[in-house]
Formats: structure tokens, sequence, C-alpha cells
């Protein structure tokens, strides 16, 4: 087949399932939606929780906080469900799960971060815009300590999610936009702070 055909399938499926989410914004099962997502999205779901999350917190400003609470628990155990295929799965729905997201290449790659840095690199791919699902399944896979796993995806999600949150609950819809413009740029920026901080402490630590 065609892979340009190929493709424009890919993305028509992929805005059909970011608008499906989307719907349960104004729907009166949001907040439990809200959190499956959040929980399928850690461990093999392709549509991140934001978007429905931003939504929800501009259709009841005075709850954003509460929404980000749901969000990044409902991460936090996904993650947990993507270390446990990563640990007893990897060699069959594991590593299907990283083919799709066209990163099984870059396999040995994520094993030497996580040598090096352990759980830093869940917590990185949890405040940034990197597949947070592959991390977590790789994390099983190599073995990282379970409780320090658990502790870096609390840190990682919930600094994501309560930032979107308390923006929005600070400025209200106004903040919409600058958002969805800025989304990406200020996770990578919070990410490189975070990790150039670590690095500063392991330096100056010895």
């Amino acid at each position: 087949m065609d892979e340009t055909i190929t493709g424009t399938k890919k993305v028509g499926i992929f805005k059909r399932l970011y608008n499906w989410v989307l719907s349960f914004a104004d729907s009166p099962f949001g907040t439990p939606a809200l959190f499956i997502f959040a929980m399928v999205e850690s461990s093999f779901f392709p549509i991140p929780p934001d978007p429905l999350l931003v939504a929800m917190c501009l259709g009841a400003p005075a709850r954003a906080i509460w929404f980000a609470t749901v969000c990044t628990t409902g991460s936090v155990i996904g993650g947990a469900l993507g270390y446990a295929i990563g640990f007893y799965f990897i060699d069959s729905i594991g590593m299907k799960i990283i083919e799709l997201y066209g990163l099984s290449g870059k396999y040995d790659d994520i094993r030497v971060l996580y040598e090096e840095w352990n759980a830093l690199i869940v917590l990185v791919a949890g405040l940034s815009p990197i597949p947070y699902k592959v991390f977590t399944i790789a994390a099983g896979a190599f073995k990282v300590n379970f409780f320090t796993f658990v502790i870096a995806s609390i840190v990682g999600r919930g600094l994501r999610f309560y930032i979107e949150g308390f923006m929005i609950y600070h400025y209200g819809p106004p903040i919409r936009s600058f958002i969805d413009a800025n989304i990406t740029k200020l996770s990578w920026t919070f990410a490189f702070l975070l990790v150039a901080g670590f690095v500063a402490i392991k330096v100056f630590a010895g």
C-alpha cells in the first residue's frame, strides 16, 4: 500500500480518537473518563490526556486542581501497568507497543539511558512530550526499582498536569491559547531544568 495513503489513514484514525477523547469533556462521565484515559495512555493508548484535562479545567476552573489530581493518579497507575507489561511481557506485548511508536530501533539507547540515569528518565519522560508509555514499559523490562519508579512517575506526571491545571485555575479561559501553542515548549523547558538540577547535584556531590 502507498505510504502516503497509509500515513493519511493513520492521521485520520488519530484525529477520530482525539475527537472521541475530547467528547467526554461535556459528559457527566468526564472525570472517570479522564482517569481512564490518563491510565491507559501511560501503558498503550496513543492520545495523551492533556487535551481532555485542559477542556475540563476550562469548563470548571474552580475544579482544575482536582482534575489534575485525577489525571495524575490515573497516569501513575497506568505507568505501573506499563511497568508490569515490560517486566513480565516485554518479548510479546511490550515490544509490539514499542514498535507501534517507531522506537524499537532506540531500545538499546533507552537501556543505556536507564543504566546511566535510572528512574530520572521516567521523571523526564513523564514531564516531557516523549511517549511516556515506552519508558514505563522499558522501566519494567530493565528492572528499575519499582518504588523509585513510582516516585519518579508521581513527580513527573504531577508536575506536568498540575502546571496545566494551576495555569487555568489562576488565569482562566484566556490562558488556553497560550497552553495550546506552548505546551510542548513548556514541557521541554521544565524537563531540561529538572535534568540540569540533577546533573548539578551529581557534579557537586561528587
